[in-house]
């Protein structure tokens, strides 16, 4: 039966009163589960280790979420081979029923989508819009994912030839590591993981740490629905021991990556090695982070833009790939736009999430914590400071939303990323002039462009050099099969997440030519 076509899906708004109380119930229902253990998953059993490791609420930083099984090598050895033990019958799996599979695990997404939401209130500070926004891209992607196996299946473009029978066709690649962040817990892992599956691969994920008890619920789901066992497997534990492992495993065929600039290099260098056994050159995507800009020139509707900048700079604390960190402003516009963001940055509630009001919650962990204050006294040196600067009220790990002012573009705060609710802003004399600061970092993630001239925005299009570019609108917000996700530079590979070619890294092409 065909699919009807896809649909994003709607977000919740939370100023109707059933929405809120919903949303109440699931945040005390979610309270009552956490600090339970949970086991690594392998081969469709559940594993203990000696050790544990231990999430916690960024907000209360004493709160346990989660305390997870620590992986080992040995562990990495044992889930490679439940993978390959799985691959022959899941390759072979009917693409039907594999995207069937996808079908009714975000059914599941969305009849749960409250207390996976409220979970991430809990183990990463997402205010109460932000985690059910990604609740909501977790069904995008697996409806996404299982329409574009499809039409994967029916791709035959190849010319006919006299007295044979040709045929071109996909092939799964085999078992592949998924190395997902802690920022979007779940649609991350879920994207990367679940576009593997879908074409006929089975997966090792490895969680970030801190946010390793929803991914035990991601892999959960999937479990209750029947999914064979070894197809996807579960290690948690640290990166320098479980994340290593996988990289360098000869039985590795790929690695889909999400997560900081210096672990992606490390991570394409090591895996671009070719291990005795090893039979093939492993696949690597990687997305590793941005320091995007949002130019406003002259003719920019300053309001719209003002509230964009805002929202692109400290929603989630900044910590998006796609935040808009650099605010690059001509100088015809620039004292008044400044002026609004700080008014409107002001109005920001900042706090634990779990309250509904709250806008700005905590940053992840102590070590991101002090990694920001470090680049809040860098730009006390590089730039006016005209909000914020310093550490939030209570015991969680709150940055107040800082905005620097007559920052230089090749200043630091300017070039590297913070990952935290930090925003630069440069001045540029021109809208040329402001394109070049642009594109004036190592990076080529999102970008967004201000304008109502239509010459200025063909400009913009033709010479903002980046993967996502938003004309009169915020850097942040993409929508699966509406907005492909990927950045140019060191931003990553560009693989492209959420559109029609995403599937095509999971799978090799073979051609068949029969003799009649």
């Amino acid at each position: 039966m065909p699919l009807a076509p896809f649909r994003s899906e709607p977000t919740l708004d939370f100023a109707v009163p059933s929405n809120r109380q919903s949303f109440e119930k699931a945040l005390a229902t979610v309270r009552d589960r956490l600090g339970r253990d949970y086991p690594l998953v392998i081969g469709g059993e559940r594993v203990e280790t000696p050790e544990r490791i231990e999430s916690y609420n960024p907000a209360h930083p004493e709160q346990v979420i989660g305390r997870h099984a620590c992986g080992r090598p040995e562990d990495v050895e044992r889930a490679v081979g439940a993978g390959w033990k799985a691959f022959p019958g899941w390759s072979r799996t009917p693409i039907e029923e594999r995207a069937q599979l996808l079908l009714r695990a975000a059914q599941v997404v969305r009849q749960r989508r409250s207390e996976l939401a409220a979970l991430m209130v809990y183990e990463v500070g997402k205010a109460w819009d932000e985690a059910d926004g990604e609740v909501a891209e977790v069904v995008d992607l697996m409806e996404w994912y299982a329409r574009q196996a499809l039409e994967l299946k029916d791709r035959d473009r190849m010319a006919p030839w006299p007295g044979e029978l040709t045929e071109f066709r996909y092939l799964a690649l085999g078992v592949g590591a998924v190395i997902s962040p802690w920022n979007f817990p779940l649609a991350l892992a879920t994207g990367m993981m679940t576009a593997a599956v879908v074409a006929g691969n089975c997966v090792i994920l490895k969680p970030a740490e801190t946010s390793s008890t929803t991914a035990a619920w991601l892999v959960e789901i999937f479990f209750e629905l029947g999914l064979p066992p070894g197809v996807i497997n579960l290690i948690t534990g640290p990166g320098s021991v479980v994340g290593e492992a996988l990289v360098d495993h000869p039985q590795i065929r790929f690695v889909a990556f999400t997560g900081s600039r210096e672990v992606g290099v490390r991570i394409y260098e090591r895996a671009s090695r070719v291990h005795p056994g090893q039979l093939w050159l492993k696949r690597v995507q990687l997305e590793m982070g941005g320091k995007n800009a949002v130019v406003v020139d002259e003719t920019a509707d300053l309001e719209w833009a003002a509230q964009a900048i805002t929202a692109g700079a400290f929603g989630f604390q900044g910590q998006k790939c796609s935040a808009g960190s650099r605010a690059v402003l001509v100088d015809g516009v620039y004292d008044e736009v400044v002026g609004r963001v700080v008014e409107l940055a002001k109005r920001l509630r900042m706090g634990d999430p779990i309250d509904p009001e709250v806008t700005v919650g905590p940053v992840i962990d102590g070590s991101a914590e002090e990694k920001i204050l470090d680049y809040l006294q860098i730009g006390r040196r590089e730039g006016e400071l005209l909000l914020g600067g310093g550490h939030g009220p209570g015991d969680g790990h709150l940055i107040e939303p800082t905005i620097f002012a007559g920052v230089a573009p090749d200043a630091r705060i300017a070039q590297e990323e913070i990952f935290g609710p930090v925003l630069a802003v440069i001045r540029a004399k021109d809208a040329e002039q402001g394109l070049a600061i642009a594109n004036g970092t190592d990076y080529g993630l999102s970008g967004s462009y201000f304008s109502r001239d239509p010459q200025r925005i063909a400009q913009a299009k033709d010479k903002f050099h980046v993967g996502n570019l938003y004309i009169n609108r915020r850097s942040t917000g993409a929508y699966m099969g509406v907005h492909p996700f990927g950045g140019f530079n060191m931003s990553g590979t560009d693989t492209k997440a959420g559109g029609p070619d995403y599937l095509l890294f999971f799978v090799q092409g073979q051609s068949v030519a029969e003799r009649i």
